[in-house]
């Protein structure tokens, strides 16, 4: 099959289409003819060598693929061969075939291609339990998302209004803050002309938000605690701007704060597979009634992996990049 590799870590044209032996399907695995797969920035960490794949799994990149089921595993009950799927996987989505684990396996929602399913899984499912399990975000409160234009952020906007929430969020230019506020967001934030606490307090008449989605990190830290409303949730999914920070306690025990965040990748099999379940119940409904859905920026054939990742590192995109096989 035809697969990406990274031939060394370095910039995207250490990306190089080879030719690998299709992987099989284990106990519980699916074996996917992938149609498309999602690009992520933690494939661009990987591409650069710092952050590897985790113990078993593929060297190949790629954590997201949507296609069509090939070959059951030992002990899958709940798919068929033939069957439309999309998949979080642990590494090997860059490639014409992928094994996955069944409990990560998701039926492509109703109404859905499969280039736009594909777009689901990492982002979704990352939404899903850093917003709405670890940020507990209910109906009538309200959430600054950072990153509004990425395919992160256009998914929290999106599920954020759909949940009935107040959504602010910050972007870097005119037309991505649009695009924010035509996907649900009540007021987006251009980062490079405004400062976002003063603006969301404006907003919100001084109390701030119930909950911060960040992927910035160590840079933004000090302003999202600012920024929060007393018993407010900061949650931190990513650290593209520094990881160390320095915290005041006194702060958090006054305004009784929250911080907390996860990564997904590493987490086992059956954690996954109660996210996907999660994933299912609550927003399968919201994408198959059309009140949600991903927002596919551009596509690019399988073995121009490198140019999808140049236009990623532009940051010149809104919503998810998608490589079709």
């Amino acid at each position: 099959m035809l697969a990406i590799e990274i031939s060394t870590p370095g910039e995207p044209d250490v990306l190089v289409p080879v030719e690998r032996p299709m992987p099989v399907a284990g106990t519980n695995e699916l074996l996917i003819d992938v149609a498309a797969a999602g690009v992520n920035r933690p494939d661009v960490m990987q591409r650069r060598g710092k952050y590897p794949p985790p113990p078993g799994a593929s060297d190949i990149p790629g954590l997201e693929v949507a296609g069509t089921v090939a070959a059951l595993g030992d002990g899958v009950r709940d798919f068929r061969v033939g069957d439309k799927v999309c998949a979080l996987v642990s590494g090997g989505g860059y490639a014409e075939y992928c094994v996955a684990p069944a409990p990560q396996c998701l039926p492509v929602p109703a109404g859905l291609d499969v280039v736009a399913a594909a777009a689901i899984p990492e982002t979704f499912f990352t939404v899903w339990t850093n917003v709405f399990e670890r940020g507990r975000l209910n109906t009538g409160e309200s959430i600054l998302i950072h990153g509004g234009s990425s395919g992160i952020g256009t998914t929290a906007i999106q599920l954020a209004h759909a949940w009935g929430a107040r959504v602010f969020a910050t972007a870097g230019s005119p037309e991505k803050c649009r695009a924010c506020e035509t996907l649900g967001a009540e007021r987006a934030i251009n980062y490079r002309d405004e400062d976002f606490v003063a603006a969301v307090r404006d907003a919100t008449s001084g109390r701030g938000v119930d909950v911060v989605l960040d992927m910035v990190g160590a840079e933004y830290f000090p302003r999202n605690l600012e920024v929060l409303a007393i018993e407010g949730r900061l949650v931190e999914i990513a650290t593209q701007r520094g990881a160390k920070v320095e915290l005041n306690l006194q702060t958090v025990m006054q305004r009784r704060l929250t911080i907390t965040g996860s990564t997904l990748r590493a987490r086992s099999i059956e954690e996954k597979g109660r996210v996907a379940a999660g994933v299912r119940e609550h927003v399968w409904p919201l994408i198959e009634s059309g009140k949600v859905r991903p927002h596919v920026f551009r596509t690019f054939p399988l073995r121009e992996a490198a140019a999808a990742h140049r236009l990623m590192e532009s940051s010149a995109h809104i919503g998810k990049i998608i490589l079709v096989a």
